[in-house]
């Protein structure tokens, strides 16, 4: 991966991860519960979310080692007792991020198509840098460059999208799976959140989440190369 590419991946994180966080913050104060408004935390500013591990550094370490770039901002804070319906308000919240960044994801693919409509050496340029040596061409590529940022940002909100959507706690398709079952075996359900990390881990271990995102990662290079 070329610097520049590094450079563009990391902003593109940054920019999801935000817009991840303050869509459960806006969501949080729709149902009632201005406490992430109130913090400042329903903002596009990535400085209200950044984490200096989950931003910064893990993001960085990744990249340099050839992996997609990856983290998390700090959680918005929300008190359910604002809430007027604490339930099933928090499964709305929890989806709000991952829908999100779905959102995201869905128009820069859009916008990447149409640049690749009107300008035939987009798909040439992304096939050299992405399935290629992984290095920029000299030279100034405005349109080119703009497709390598669309690029990252389908392929890196839709990572945040799936990872975020694992149904286990804290985890925000645990959230989802909360509110979609009956108090009690939500109750049970919500047991699983001090383990939540440790099976995230044994999930990413045995492979599973690969499975999930590469039929993903195989229709979001088959849009954008063919």
């Amino acid at each position: 991966m070329s610097f520049v590419s590094i450079i563009i991946s990391l902003f593109v994180l940054l920019f999801a991860i935000t817009v991840h966080e303050a869509a459960h913050g806006w969501t949080a104060a729709r149902f009632g519960d201005p406490t992430a408004q109130l913090l400042g935390r329903v903002t596009l500013n990535p400085l209200p979310h950044i984490d200096p591990i989950g931003t910064v550094l893990l993001p960085l370490l990744l990249v340099l080692a050839g992996f997609p770039a990856f983290g998390w901002a700090k959680p918005v804070p929300v008190n359910p007792l604002n809430l007027r319906h604490p339930r099933k308000d928090n499964l709305w919240i929890s989806a709000a991020g991952p829908i999100a960044n779905l959102s995201v994801a869905f128009l820069a693919m859009i916008s990447l198509i149409f640049l690749k409509i009107i300008s035939s050496d987009v798909s040439l340029f992304l096939r050299q840098v992405l399935l290629g040596r992984g290095s920029l061409p000299p030279g100034f590529y405005p349109l080119q460059g703009l497709a390598l940022i669309l690029f990252y940002a389908v392929l890196i909100n839709t990572y945040l999208a799936v990872f975020n959507l694992i149904p286990v706690p804290p985890l925000d398709g645990g959230g989802v799976i909360l509110g979609l079952l009956p108090a009690e075996a939500a109750a049970k359900y919500d047991r699983l959140r001090p383990f939540g990390f440790l099976i995230v881990l044994g999930l990413i271990y045995l492979g599973i989440l690969n499975i999930i995102i590469r039929p993903i990662e195989i229709i979001i290079y088959t849009l954008i190369f063919f």
